[in-house]
């Protein structure tokens, strides 16, 4: 009898296979959370949509404030090179979404685009929530956060 290993996932709430792609999207939702201080109950995995009706599954969406999307996650196994093909799913994935960043990753090599005026821009950092959100600018604590002396 084969036993298939299995990995929890905190945003769906149980346990899933444990393939290669999987690890990599289990990676990002702790870098989301850890790194970029996005709280849990703010992200959907493998988020059902449809678009010019075709069924698609982002790999983890991001929410706003208002519950809006705020950014989508295209996650592949780590043997799979991040090229035009893979921003182009993320971009179809955004002709729904309408997300303000786009990020694909491979657990080994990330990219992080913001939406600009002028088209998608890569970012050099990852942008925390409260960045995200717009409750607070690059490297800047909202009022409340700061330390006050009187």
């Amino acid at each position: 009898m084969i036993q298939e290993d299995y990995i929890w996932d905190p945003l769906r709430k149980k346990s899933v296979r444990n393939t290669p792609e999987e690890a990599v999207r289990q990676w990002f939702i702790s870098v989301l959370h850890e790194g970029m201080h996005v709280p849990e109950h703010m992200m959907g995995s493998e988020v059902a949509f449809s678009h010019s009706g075709k069924e698609y599954r982002a790999d983890i969406v991001v929410y706003d404030r208002r519950a809006q999307p705020l950014m989508v996650v295209e996650c592949k196994r780590p043997e799979v090179t991040l090229d035009q093909t893979v921003v182009d799913q993320a971009l179809r994935y955004n002709n729904e979404l309408n997300v303000r960043y786009i990020v694909i990753t491979n657990g080994s090599k990330t990219f992080i685009f913001e939406r600009q005026a002028d088209g998608w821009q890569f970012m050099q950092h990852a942008p925390l929530w409260e960045e995200m959100t717009g409750a607070a600018g690059p490297g800047e604590l909202k009022r409340s956060e700061a330390n006050d002396d009187n």
